[in-house]
């Protein structure tokens, strides 16, 4: 879903941006402070940022955004059933990954607003894949996270089966948005429990109570790091790309200073998760197919029927396969078209309940140059119009970026995967990230390997099996 708040929202990319969803109260969705604002405006690199700074921005008559984006138009799905036909080779629960990537490394707290100067727009998240929506400041930070008898330990919900809860059953945790629907928060609880296993292994290895902590959440950020790197990107962009990448290097994320966030990954490539959002889902074994709004909205505990059961997002040995995710191809179920306004809150214009209208608003507003212009600037041959689609919805022959990311990954990779703008912008701002922290899992120790992959971390299996041994 978004799969981003402020990037994708809401990603995933959901942010579902997997990257995301959640009522404007909470995360400010479709901050205004992002519309209609100079694009020729500096952005403060310890913001956000332009990957290409000298492209020309596109611009649309709103019309054009709105009819592409709106109930019935372009990007509208509708609310027919998840057929094969519609569903891409990916595992389901990807874009939900994605999601909580893009809350870990990016969050727009700019309150609405009609015109904001874009050096005023800043990330409340450091720009590095670290976790930090799951461990805040830290136990001297944010104690109210952790255990008091055992401060390395984070705290859950009574029983574990949730997130820590307070009397209005809203998550207590490091970023509210991984509680705005039931497969973010319960993925968010899987990494509680997955750091507090790690607390026990490496206490059992002899580490220093001074240094437990500090050692389980190493691991842990390693392993995710891992992850990233060797299950999720591969899946997102292609295992030819990121070999490329990390044999070849970046061409264009390449900051002269500290690690930024690009707008064209923020408000267009990374939203590429919302068109792989399903009609609906299937938790576990003993529940029926349901939609992710408003059947999953969250701020509110999970009960014994919306507890989710892993290897049915994550294909895991021993399992059937898991659910797929939609085809990446520019077009949103109807719970995504129309959200209804416990998520968007009271909209004067009837358009901005789509997340379509929302993310063609967002890429405008900051002004990132069409799709087009950017395949030509990095030597890609650009999608026609034919291929693009947008004709019916009066085209101005350039297309909005986002739009063009998800159609070109349905023209050059079936859906499956990210095309290649989608995987170029992707793909070097996540290993450019991990590579510019020296911290991370891209600067360990030679021949470090992980405790887990990412299906044994959300079930637990392998900190399970190891305690058995």
């Amino acid at each position: 879903m978004e799969p981003h708040d402020h990037p994708p929202e809401q990603a995933g990319q959901l942010t579902l941006d997997a990257g995301n969803i959640a009522s404007v109260e909470h995360l400010h969705c479709l901050s205004k402070a992002r519309m209609r604002t100079p694009v020729d405006g500096a952005i403060a690199p310890t913001a956000y940022a332009r990957l290409f700074p000298d492209l020309p921005p596109f611009t649309a008559e709103e019309s054009f955004l709105h009819a592409l984006g709106r109930a019935g138009g372009v990007c509208d799905c509708g609310d027919v059933d998840d057929d094969e036909g519609s569903l891409g080779s990916v595992a389901a629960g990807w874009p939900f990954f994605g999601q909580f990537v893009a809350h870990d490394i990016t969050a727009d707290r700019s309150a609405p607003q009609a015109h904001v100067d874009p050096t005023r727009l800043r990330n409340a998240r450091s720009p590095q894949l670290n976790l930090e929506c799951l461990y805040g400041d830290g136990p001297v930070g944010h104690p109210f996270l952790f255990q008091r008898n055992d401060p390395a330990k984070l705290l859950t919900g009574a029983g574990g089966a949730d997130l820590l809860r307070n009397p209005e059953g809203t998550a207590i945790i490091g970023d509210p948005r991984n509680d705005s629907h039931v497969l973010m928060s319960q993925m968010h609880l899987a990494f509680v429990h997955a750091h507090n296993a790690l607390v026990d292994r490496v206490r059992a290895r002899g580490t220093p109570e001074a240094q437990v902590f500090e050692t389980a959440a190493r691991e842990l950020r390693w392993d995710y790091q891992t992850v990233v790197l060797r299950e999720f990107l591969p899946s997102l962009v292609g295992a030819d790309v990121v070999e490329a990448l990390l044999r070849d290097g970046r061409r264009f994320y390449r900051p002269a200073g500290a690690a930024f966030i690009p707008l064209e990954f923020a408000d267009a490539a990374y939203r590429y998760g919302h068109s792989q959002i399903r009609h609906k889902y299937t938790l576990n074994t003993g529940t029926a197919p349901v939609p992710i709004f408003p059947d999953l909205l969250g701020f509110r505990p999970v009960t014994a029927d919306r507890r989710v059961d892993w290897t049915k997002f994550f294909d895991a040995d021993g399992h059937p396969p898991a659910q797929r995710a939609k085809k990446i191809d520019g077009r949103l179920v109807g719970a995504l078209i129309a959200l209804p306004v416990s998520l968007t809150g009271e909209c004067e214009v009837e358009a901005f309940h789509s997340l379509a209208v929302r993310d063609l608003e967002r890429g405008q507003g900051v002004g990132l140059p069409s799709g087009e212009t950017i395949a030509r600037h990095i030597g890609v041959e650009p999608l026609t119009d034919r291929e693009v689609g947008a004709g019916s919805s009066g085209s101005p022959g350039q297309t909005p970026l986002w739009y063009y990311i998800v159609r070109e990954a349905d023209v050059r990779c079936g859906g499956n995967h990210l095309g290649p703008v989608g995987a170029r912008i992707v793909g070097e701002v996540l290993i450019g990230l991990l590579d510019l922290d020296p911290t991370s899992v891209r600067h360990a120790p030679e021949g470090r390997t992980p405790n887990a992959s990412l299906v044994q971390l959300l079930t637990g299996s392998a900190f399970a099996a190891a305690a058995e041994r």
